[in-house]
């Protein structure tokens, strides 16, 4: 799963971004011209792992992952200042499973803003219309590009069908970014969503807005993003990214100090899992406890094809405990004894947190 981080500059995402994956990236690296990513990947925190992992003393223990990928701090069109179109900067978002858009609240004479004062939600509608005019420019150029490829009438049948159903769904996603809703809004059907996947739109990915705030700051009332599958969140950047730097006992005291109850990066990875539609599910032995992650209604079969392809193809049944059951029976034996492990096949729908034994043959 990786998250893509974008921004004004000095809206302070680099910032954000060592929070989140206890980096030392350079903050000014951006402002000084420097157009290299920052790409750093994080354990998913996790206190399900921890306490398997206590309970079967693994010899490895794997938590979940997530990718965090910091592009320069420019906007592509934004003609302000120090922002000038760069391409690869939304080019590299489009690999990204979801954005994460970084406003900045926090007031700071010395820190220049390209749009010449604070406004957390005039910044936001920026980023947003950036999206907008980048998948717009797409849809323009790929529906020119059909309407030449359907005047021809050399063209086999089934391959104009396909072009104009094509046609007929990008009409409908420009019709919402003229109107300027983001394509998430677009109502599309599965064999669409499957036809346009390739676009990789930028307004169709889920889309958490951090708001960069300062010491004793609260969230600027009524800010919200537009359109289905966002979420709104605040962050003390500069206090989440010494926090970040600091372990165990220090931690907390210095959580405690400033009223935070949990680091960012627990925060931030809860709602990109909610944003994403993704959970997770356990295996458990001697040799290994690990996190996997899998979409939110995978079944079995899909759950298997998580952990190895084999375990797919080959699928008989999964022996499935939940989370709760297991630590309630104190021990996989157990649980067994009390009836609380279950035998489920091939259309089971896994759940948060599942511990699951894969029995397969090939």
């Amino acid at each position: 799963m990786q998250i893509g981080i974008f921004g004004l500059p000095s809206s302070g995402q680099t910032t954000i971004f060592n929070a989140l994956t206890r980096g030392h990236a350079l903050t000014g690296a951006a402002s000084a011209g420097q157009r290299e990513a920052n790409l750093a990947t994080v354990n998913v925190p996790d206190g399900r792992v921890d306490r398997l992992s206590a309970m079967f003393k693994p010899r490895k223990t794997v938590y979940a992952q997530v990718q965090y990928l910091d592009v320069a701090g420019s906007v592509p069109g934004v003609a302000v200042e120090g922002t000038t179109f760069n391409r690869q900067v939304f080019s590299k978002l489009a690999t990204a499973d979801a954005l994460l858009a970084i406003v900045r609240a926090f007031p700071d004479d010395d820190v220049f803003h390209p749009l010449g004062s604070v406004d957390a939600a005039r910044d936001l509608r920026v980023l947003e219309d950036e999206l907008l005019l980048w998948d717009l420019a797409m849809v323009e150029k790929r529906r020119e590009r059909l309407k030449g490829e359907l005047a021809k009438t050399s063209l086999p049948k089934i391959e104009r069908e396909t072009r104009v159903a094509e046609d007929s769904a990008l009409a409908r996603i420009q019709t919402a970014l003229e109107a300027e809703q983001m394509v998430r809004s677009v109502d599309l059907t599965p064999d669409e969503e499957k036809q346009l996947r390739s676009f990789q739109f930028l307004s169709g990915k889920p889309l958490l807005v951090v708001v960069n705030l300062g010491e004793g700051q609260d969230l600027p009332p009524g800010l919200k993003a537009r359109g289905p599958k966002t979420q709104v969140l605040g962050l003390r950047g500069a206090i989440e990214a010494e926090i970040a730097q600091l372990e165990g006992e220090d931690m907390q005291l210095f959580l405690q100090e400033y009223g935070i109850q949990e680091p960012g990066l627990n925060r931030v990875i809860r709602a990109s899992y909610d944003l994403l539609g993704v959970q997770s599910f356990f295996t458990v032995g001697e040799d290994e406890v690990r996190a996997w992650t899998i979409p939110v209604g995978a079944n079995a079969v899909e759950a298997a094809g998580a952990i190895h392809s084999d375990l797919a193809r080959g699928f008989i049944r999964a022996e499935v405990i939940g989370y709760a059951d297991l630590l309630a029976a104190g021990s996989e034996a157990a649980a067994r004894t009390k009836g609380l492990l279950r035998l489920e096949g091939k259309t089971y729908i896994v759940k948060d947190g599942d511990i699951v034994h894969i029995r397969f043959n090939i």
